[in-house]
């Protein structure tokens, strides 16, 4: 609202407005007072009209994806990556490869850290063997373990209490298999039934009391856009921000935006309303404790071809984002590791 030159202007006549006050006793003190002061009042009703029109006129522009600030040079973050385990489900469905295999190529590729698919170990969450084993393999290899994204497990914003509860005891187990294996962190879903409101408040009793129950053993809950009504952004960034004195936070998905598909199902059916994938990745931003960095087909020159990585990454760092940036590949024409690399060289370009 303030130029410098109207800040100079104020000052100068709060300075003269209070010489003229001390003028105790001169006849002239209330008139030049008064004059004073409604000079005072114009300067200040002038600039209250400035600020307005100023205010309007920025409510009239429409933001566009690529309409983030830079940061400026010297500020910008290393960036910090790590592979999603979901980038090789192709290899671990058909029985090409294990978990350790995971952990190992991760390593080889030179990626920091590792976030584990709980689909992939399921039956192995209480198995405190297959963990060490896990984990002993995690630092041979010289990646952290940062994460299990859980599914699977039940809702935690089902309707009915006893589904609910049962939820969060089976997500338990998965909080116990991640202090073992040294994760700081588990993802879960935001799923649920009945409408919107309904699953929301019901996530807030079912996410809240497990992250309660989980801070004990030093392990936090972030949620996904991952399905359903969690795909809109204004609904999971109000969700996770009610949640945060819990020490709840976001896992931004580049791509999950899909509000609605073709039979209320959370997958497999054509979408029907898609929530904006630029503006929910703003919304998310400011909770998010990870960042998925997801990637399908890539052009001749390396783009991806579904999404603009420039325009997300500018909203990335716009939100002074310092976390690792999570390597996910879901496509089909490339084989799983030359599809990882040509994903981790774009985020590198993009960064």
């Amino acid at each position: 609202m303030c130029c410098s030159t109207n800040t100079c202007n104020f000052s100068l006549l709060i300075y003269d407005f209070l010489k003229i006050y001390n003028m105790a006793g001169s006849p002239k003190t209330h008139l030049v007072m008064r004059y004073t002061f409604h000079y005072l009042s114009a300067f200040l009703f002038c600039s209250f009209l400035v600020a307005c029109s100023s205010s309007s006129d920025q409510v009239k522009v429409k933001e566009e994806p690529t309409d983030i600030p830079e940061q400026r040079v010297g500020e910008k973050s290393i960036a910090r990556y790590s592979l999603a385990q979901w980038s090789f489900n192709r290899d671990l469905f058909a029985g090409e490869m294990t978990s350790q295999d995971f952990v190992k190529a991760a390593g080889e590729m030179g990626f920091e850290g590792v976030e584990y698919v709980s689909q992939f170990f399921q039956d192995k969450v209480e198995d405190e063997s297959y963990l060490d084993e896990l984990a002993a393999t995690a630092k041979q290899a010289g990646v952290k373990n940062l994460m299990i994204m859980v599914d699977r497990a039940g809702n935690l914003g089902a309707s009915d209490l006893t589904e609910r509860e049962t939820a969060i005891k089976e997500h338990l187990k998965w909080v116990r298999a991640a202090k073992r294996l040294g994760c700081p962190i588990i993802r879960v879903n935001a799923h649920g039934d009945g409408t919107p409101e309904a699953i929301k408040t019901a996530c807030l009793d079912g996410i809240g009391r497990l992250a309660a129950a989980a801070a004990p053993e030093d392990v936090r809950i972030i949620i996904e856009n991952h399905g359903g009504i969690s795909n809109d952004g204004a609904w999971l960034a109000d969700l996770v921000r009610q949640l945060q004195p819990l020490g709840v936070g976001s896992l931004a998905d580049f791509d999950n935006w899909c509000t609605e598909r073709v039979g209320g199902q959370l997958w497999g059916t054509p979408c029907i309303n898609r929530y904006d994938r630029y503006r929910g990745l703003r919304e998310l931003m400011p909770y998010a404790e990870s960042v998925s960095v997801k990637a399908f087909e890539f052009d001749a020159e390396g783009n991806e071809t579904t999404m603009d990585y420039d325009a997300l990454f500018k909203i990335i760092r716009a939100a002074d984002y310092g976390g690792y940036l999570g390597i996910e590949y879901e496509g089909h024409e490339l084989s799983s590791r030359e599809g990882i690399e040509k994903t981790l060289a774009l985020a590198k370009r993009s960064w």
